[in-house]
């Protein structure tokens, strides 16, 4: 089966080519079904702007596709930066400067606890699907590792030492939100 994954993420795109390569879902980018808009995230959760994303994408070209809108959620701020994760410090994509003020913003809190979430709409033949994972852990004191992107240098996973910026890919994407939500997905269309 193919389908579009409906992001134009670089990195998100890589991981889940990765996660969903042993399996029977052959994965197409935006740029090889010629879709170039940049489509707006203006929904107020993860569900309505995933649901955005798939929308464009079917209207456009009638295609069944998958969006993902993932975030991370701190318990000591509400559930802060969530679904303005990847703008959280003003400028959409800038990990360094979204990092460093989530460090600021919890700098003398105890509470440090965290998840990660993704939602995934699935359009297919017209009708969307969704299909969430999430994965609990702490953020760190400071940044740690090179790998990952986003807030991957500061996410301590629970039962893990590391952050996930300090995994190998192999170990964050088998254990990762956004694989538990595609398995999810994946076990739908069996």
């Amino acid at each position: 089966m193919q389908l579009i994954f409906a992001s134009n993420n670089a990195h998100k795109l890589v991981e889940v080519k990765a996660i969903l390569a042993p399996s029977h879902v052959e994965i197409k980018s935006l740029n090889e079904i010629g879709f170039y808009e940049e489509i707006e995230e203006t929904g107020l959760t993860f569900h309505e702007n995933a649901a955005l994303k798939v929308r464009a994408i079917y209207e456009a070209k009638g295609i069944n596709c998958f969006a993902d809108d993932s975030g991370l959620e701190v318990e000591a701020l509400d559930g802060q930066p969530g679904v303005y994760s990847a703008r959280y410090a003003g400028k959409h994509g800038n990990h360094e400067a979204n990092n460093q003020k989530l460090l600021k913003e919890l700098n003398e809190k105890p509470n440090r606890k965290a998840c990660f979430k993704t939602v995934i709409a699935l359009m297919l033949n017209g009708k969307i699907h969704y299909f969430e994972g999430r994965v609990d852990g702490v953020i760190a004191t400071e940044m740690s590792g090179s790998k990952g992107f986003g807030y991957d240098p500061l996410f301590i996973p629970d039962g893990y030492d590391k952050t996930f910026a300090d995994m190998p890919a192999e170990i964050k994407n088998s254990i990762s939100h956004r694989k538990r939500a595609l398995e999810s997905m994946l076990e739908f269309l069996k």
